[in-house]
């Protein structure tokens, strides 16, 4: 049996609504996104920051996978640590 991240599963997924910082719109976000860009104005809308396994777990680039590891990390701001 494969062990996988809970935050993987579709099963889990919750959506949040945020609020566009340029025009005011709603826009709506699942949990596994870290940012969306408005579809009134284009302006890209972030989740408050909050707590990511990326930033605590040592297995979190294999468990995402590379490609998706780094693209939360740039999200982040953070770099890979060597």
């Amino acid at each position: 049996m494969d062990a996988k991240c809970p935050g993987q599963d579709i099963r889990n997924l919750r959506s949040a609504f945020y609020r566009c910082p340029n025009c005011g719109a709603e826009v709506e976000m699942f949990s596994d996104e870290q940012r969306i860009k408005c579809r009134k104005c284009g302006t890209m809308v972030y989740k408050e920051n909050t707590p990511s396994c990326i930033e605590w777990c040592s297995k979190a680039k294999e468990c995402l996978g590379e490609e998706r590891w780094k693209a939360m990390m740039d999200v982040m701001g953070k770099k890979e640590e060597k």
